[in-house]
């Protein structure tokens, strides 16, 4: 069995989602790990990641692929800013 899809969230009124919004969780967790996420967390983060992508989507009338590339270069900076502030 599969696990749960990223666009699981997103009402298509019974339509099939577009592959490209068929990445699974655990592909998304991957992504976050070579972005510097601990591992242990990387699960719990792209569930939250995901369904922030799907709020945003809707709340700024953008597409979810440009939320979520939104949220993880938000991400990304956060990781790469040094640790001895």
């Amino acid at each position: 069995m599969a696990g749960p899809r990223c666009c699981a969230a997103l009402n298509l009124g019974g339509a099939a989602a577009p592959p490209y919004l068929k990445m699974e969780i655990s592909e998304l967790a991957k992504a976050l790990v070579a972005l510097g996420c601990p591992a242990g967390k990387s699960a719990e983060m792209a569930a939250q990641l995901d369904k922030r992508a799907h709020q945003l989507a809707g709340q700024k009338g953008r597409s979810y692929e440009e939320a979520l590339q939104h949220l993880l270069t938000l991400m990304r900076q956060g990781w790469a800013a040094p640790k001895n502030l």
